[in-house]
């Protein structure tokens, strides 16, 4: 052999090297609403399994692992790079729906953060080149409404409440990167029990003494641990069938009243007063206490169907991770 053919063997082998090098390497991801509860857990999960990640952000980040794109989806602005060598957007953006009472100006702003925001990002992708093949967006239970003691799937009809019509508006929204060949998945999100989100404004008054079950207590709520969360996203990512619509929430729904004593027992604080009447609800929330008072029983079964397995199924163990972890 010469010396020739012994260079073009090892500039082949090197080439195969450098191919399985790439196909190994892993994605790039862009998350929309990447500093939110969810958003933060999500970026360090993808980051430590050897993701690459970006936010898309109103405002510059503070997360030295991540660079931020700035957008302003009131006047349509988007930085254009924010796509570039992307393989797939996690849209988490969107209005707080308890943070502030519902007003005519609230509602549109809830709806179009999350709609609105998602179509400007479909509008840079039908006008610069890119390589993104996937969106996963995130959706609500409040699609389904009040619907007591029915067990809902993803092929239950929509409520015609308010929750619900954002939800269909979130969902149509995101649909449209169909039109440009996108896999487009949607998970339905139950109550996610986390330290700093919903479950801190349910323990805060049982804390203090002063907790009881709201309205009958008798209204179901379909929750749904973090970290579970956290999986699915990366479970979507990682399974290119994961298209469609699915419920994220744990197996075992419980109601108000169930959930109300099970954190009271972790906290070893004893409940002692009446349930919180509908009416005070009502006149403290006005319509934002359909959250509350409303009830969804939701079936997960379809994305078990697909292969996922719960990490807490049971309310008892979510609460007792969350409650005795240091993060």
């Amino acid at each position: 052999m010469n010396l020739s053919d012994e260079a073009s063997r090892a500039n082949a082998t090197n080439a195969c090297t450098s191919v399985y090098i790439m196909s190994s390497q892993k994605k790039h991801i862009l998350i929309t609403g990447g500093t939110g509860l969810i958003g933060a857990r999500l970026t360090t999960r993808l980051l430590n399994m050897g993701y690459t990640v970006s936010h898309l952000s109103r405002s510059p980040g503070k997360d030295a692992r991540v660079k931020t794109f700035l957008w302003n989806v009131e006047k349509g602005e988007i930085d254009a790079s924010c796509i570039d060598n992307i393989s797939a957007i996690i849209h988490l953006a969107g209005a707080g729906i308890a943070d502030k009472r519902w007003t005519t100006r609230r509602k549109k702003e809830l709806v179009d953060s999350r709609a609105k925001s998602i179509g400007l990002v479909y509008c840079l992708l039908r006008n610069r080149p890119h390589h993104v093949n996937s969106i996963i967006s995130a959706s609500a239970n409040g699609y389904y409404g009040n619907r007591g003691d029915e067990l809902l799937t993803e092929d239950s009809a929509p409520s015609n409440d308010f929750l619900a019509n954002c939800c269909m508006q979130w969902e149509l929204a995101a649909d449209k990167g169909k039109e440009l060949g996108l896999r487009v998945a949607k998970f339905r999100t139950g109550v996610v029990l986390e330290k700093k989100g919903a479950l801190r404004a349910m323990d805060k008054p049982i804390r203090l003494g002063l907790g009881s079950p709201l309205g009958t207590g008798k209204q179901w709520v379909s929750w749904i641990h973090w970290q579970d969360v956290v999986e699915l996203y990366v479970f979507a990512i990682e399974n290119p069938e994961i298209g469609g619509v699915y419920n994220m929430v744990a197996p075992q729904p419980v109601t108000n009243k169930q959930l109300t004593q099970a954190i009271a027992k972790q906290l070893h604080t004893p409940l002692w007063l009446p349930k919180v009447p509908a009416w005070a609800l009502k006149l403290a929330l006005g319509e934002m206490s359909a959250i509350v008072l409303g009830g969804t029983r939701v079936s997960p079964q379809k994305i078990q169907n697909m292969g996922y397995r719960f990490k807490f199924p049971a309310l008892t163990d979510a609460l007792k991770e969350i409650y005795t972890s240091a993060v």
